[in-house]
């Protein structure tokens, strides 16, 4: 049986459900990243912290065990730091964590907070070396005239232990806060953007960075949008896309001129001007932008709505899902409360049939491209157990309230998805809500 939206018949009870709990209840998800192999999850948090959990093998003893993740490693990415020049407080937030893809034994990834960006390896170890010439097997140094015989150091095991450690920091390239950054295809360089610029950079080198992007006008009384996020293409090193708080979307190739102020492709689709109002800029603000695995779609969410866009065809989308069409009405209240300024991420399922973004009241929602059929989800340890079968919810927008919707005066904005993220290969999904990170995978019979 499948996941909701994913074909084959399958029905919104089949979704099973299993929740997995982060080390600490303090801090707030603020990103959650699976690795191209879909084995192991990171998740950032306010605190700065990293949190890996890693894929549960199958085995005859657990033969359900294949879809569980348990912790593998948490280490402190960022600390809070001051800008002495500007009097500013620099957060440890962590705004993004992206993989490289495995090379050899090791895991490599990338996080940032709002100003640095820092390359981790995660490594394994379960092997100790004894047997040293010039020091006890307490690790103090023995004085060379002690030693009275050449030994052969041996390896010999001990507790796995897994280690997190800082192999490059990149620093001092951004004035503004960073909202993105992109591994290249040719896994040689990564981009990072910022509300006005985005840079390029080789993971080898931190102490230089190309600027290819720069909207910062000369007088910054004419600033009329700032970058929201940015991408490269997933097999074209040379193609990126950055969206913007206007809800356009500029494809750039780096063939064509070292610095990309000019733009190869534009996408935007045309306001209808009967629909305009005081918040129309505001709910048009694209958050994120994500290419489709095939690379040849991108999707853009902005604040109530999901849109598909052909990359051949720039002047409107080819798909839109309305997320949360029925907050139009209570606009003026989100902007009071702030909550119109929200940025919620999407995600692709891996077969690029299905796509993924989170809403309020904990809500989720599906939407399978082929049969345009939708499904709202919740996550939420009140209405959830460990593998419980996960039923779908419905919003009432008018008339009489069924059993089983919920109305839309009875909405939690303080309980919001922003942070989703779908398993590159399998029908299992990473919700971050607030502070609780849930998995959802597909029933197993």
């Amino acid at each position: 049986m499948l996941l909701p939206g994913t074909g084959s018949g399958s029905s919104a009870e089949d979704f099973c459900f299993c929740f997995t709990p982060l080390a600490e209840q303090t801090d707030i998800i603020s990103t959650v990243e699976f690795n191209y192999t879909g084995d192991l999850l990171a998740t950032g948090d306010k605190g700065g912290r990293v949190v890996i959990f890693q894929r549960e093998q199958e085995t005859k003893s657990r033969p359900l065990s294949r879809g569980e993740y348990n912790v593998y490693s948490t280490f402190q990415s960022h600390e809070p730091e001051f800008d002495y020049l500007k009097s500013l407080e620099i957060e440890e937030k962590i705004n993004k964590i992206r993989w490289l893809p495995q090379q050899n034994a090791a895991h490599f990834l990338l996080s940032t907070n709002d100003k640095t960006i820092k390359l981790w390896k995660i490594s394994e170890r379960d092997k100790r070396a004894e047997g040293y010439n010039l020091k006890d097997e307490d690790g103090r140094l023995r004085e060379p005239c002690r030693v009275t015989e050449l030994r052969v150091p041996t390896l010999k095991p001990m507790d796995l232990m897994v280690e997190a450690s800082p192999r490059r920091t990149f620093a001092n390239a951004h004035t503004y806060h960073i909202n993105s950054i992109s591994v290249n295809s040719d896994y040689a360089t990564y981009l990072s953007a910022d509300d006005l610029r985005i840079n390029l950079w080789h993971l080898e080198v931190t102490n230089r960075s190309f600027n290819i992007v720069d909207i910062k006008p000369a007088n910054m009384e004419e600033l009329t949008e700032v970058i929201t996020a940015a991408e490269f293409h997933p097999h074209h090193c040379n193609v990126f896309v950055y969206s913007s708080s206007k809800g356009t979307i500029r494809l750039c190739d780096m063939r064509s001129s070292a610095l990309c102020d000019q733009h190869s492709k534009f996408f935007e689709e045309p306001e209808d001007p009967s629909s305009r109002s005081f918040f129309s800029e505001i709910i048009s603000s694209i958050s994120d932008v994500k290419f489709s695995h095939n690379g040849r779609y991108m999707m853009t969410r902005d604040y109530l709505s999901v849109k598909v866009w052909d990359l051949n065809m720039e002047n409107r989308p080819v798909e839109t899902y309305q997320v949360h069409e029925y907050l139009r009405s209570k606009l003026c209240s989100l902007y009071e409360n702030d909550c119109i300024f929200d940025k919620f991420e999407c995600c692709w399922n891996g077969s690029d049939s299905t796509i993924m973004t989170g809403s309020y009241n904990n809500f989720f929602r599906t939407f399978e491209r082929s049969t345009q059929r939708d499904t709202t989800l919740e996550a939420s340890r009140e209405s959830s157990k460990p593998r419980a079968i996960l039923k779908p919810r419905k919003v009432c927008t008018s008339g009489k309230r069924k059993k089983d919707e919920i109305t839309v005066d009875s909405l939690d904005f303080n309980k919001k998805i922003l942070h989703t993220a779908w398993h590159p290969a399998e029908n299992i999904i990473a919700v971050a809500a607030t502070n609780n990170l849930y998995l959802f995978q597909e029933k197993v019979n």
